[in-house]
């Protein structure tokens, strides 16, 4: 419908269109001339004017709406990834740290579980075909960390498509949840009892990952990617069983785990035991051995049940022996090797010991004779 917009220097524009005294203002106006208004002359413009406006306007609301829901689409994209590549750091950071004391041979801090941190790092299951398992852990949280970045970024290698990085990523949270889960059925049935921080903290690193990750996904694309998990789980799962198998052939048979116990001294002292014993104590002798070792309750037995409780005698396995126990620190910073062991005034002495040779080496001289 044809329309004339008449402008004076008097009055506002007012719209006029055949067969009406006015018209309201159309809601697009599309102007074919530009114009000018000098004194009172009256200048007539044809525009187009027709109700397209109003179709204009709908057809803009589901496109500002896409775009919106794009916008909140990417937004929780990002906040997907920033939380991976966080806790992926974390995990690298803690895989780092146990990767440093496994290849220094180093006693882990462990602050809950006293030495058990220490026993399952040293086991045989903190070993994958011969490669150190914190080492693999560490490259799997830092490949995490960098893909999430990478992600969050949009700056991805090799022109690799946003869709295949996402799979690529729940693939990586899938297998590092697959393994945790693994390792906590290890802990549990190898390991009774123990209580391993690093582990457990491991776990909830990595099974957060996981269900961050599964959260990004819809519905229809978990169902698409449900056999791709389940695919990367199962090698996993069988990859360390292999190995662990492998490296273990007779392990499951002959499994040692004794736990700790007091040994009982039962043979009575002598006055030259008790005056022996004083003097090794008083100059600082130590006698180093093990709960479970034959000879070191035949050496105290020498002594008798009073004497043998003025040694300084130092537990290397106070905390009980399976394969894997590391020793005490006090032993192993003395050197111990067997038991029992001496140190008398600089001197080793190794096995069980005679009185009298323990009397010459700490140079005590009192007349008399073992009963």
């Amino acid at each position: 419908m044809a329309s004339f917009i008449a402008i004076s220097s008097s009055s506002s524009p007012s719209f006029l269109s055949p067969g009406s005294a006015s018209l309201s203002p159309p809601r697009s106006i599309t102007f074919l001339s530009q114009f000018k208004c000098w004194g009172a002359r009256v200048l007539v413009v044809p525009v187009k004017c027709s109700s397209s406006g109003q179709n204009h306007d709908s057809e803009s609301e589901p496109e500002t709406t896409t775009t919106s829901s794009s916008s909140a689409s990417s937004s929780s994209s990002i906040s997907t990834y920033n939380w991976c590549a966080g806790i992926g750091g974390v995990g690298f950071l803690e895989t780092a740290y146990l990767t440093y004391l496994k290849l220094t041979n180093t006693d882990a801090f462990c602050p809950v579980g006293g030495s058990s941190c220490g026993d399952v790092l040293n086991s045989d299951y903190a070993v994958v075909f011969g490669v150190p398992l914190p080492l693999i852990g560490m490259v799997a949280y830092g490949f995490v960390a960098t893909l999430g970045l990478q992600l969050t970024r949009k700056s991805l290698p090799f022109q690799i498509d946003e869709s295949y990085s996402r799979l690529i990523l729940l693939g990586s949270t899938t297998s590092i949840a697959a393994a945790s889960a693994y390792f906590l059925y290890i802990l549990s049935s190898k390991f009774p009892g123990t209580s391993c921080a690093y582990c457990l903290a491991s776990a909830v690193l990595s099974f957060s990952l996981f269900f961050i990750t599964l959260k990004e996904f819809g519905f229809e694309e978990i169902q698409k990617a449900v056999g791709i998990q389940i695919i990367v789980a199962s090698l996993v799962i069988a990859t360390l069983s292999t190995s662990y198998s492998s490296s273990q052939p007779v392990s499951s048979q002959t499994e040692v785990n004794l736990p700790f116990f007091e040994t009982e001294i039962t043979a009575p002292s002598s006055p030259f035991t008790l005056s022996l014993a004083k003097h090794l104590h008083a100059i600082g002798a130590k006698m180093y051995g093990a709960f479970w070792c034959s000879h070191c309750l035949e050496q105290k037995q020498a002594f008798g049940e009073e004497a043998a409780k003025q040694l300084d005698y130092v537990e290397c396995f106070p905390n009980g022996y399976r394969k894997g126990t590391k020793i005490a620190k006090a032993c192993a910073d003395a050197k111990i090797e067997g038991f029992p062991t001496w140190v008398i005034n600089g001197q080793v002495l190794s096995g069980e010991q005679e009185l009298e040779d323990l009397a010459q080496a700490s140079g005590f001289s009192e007349v008399g004779q073992p009963s």
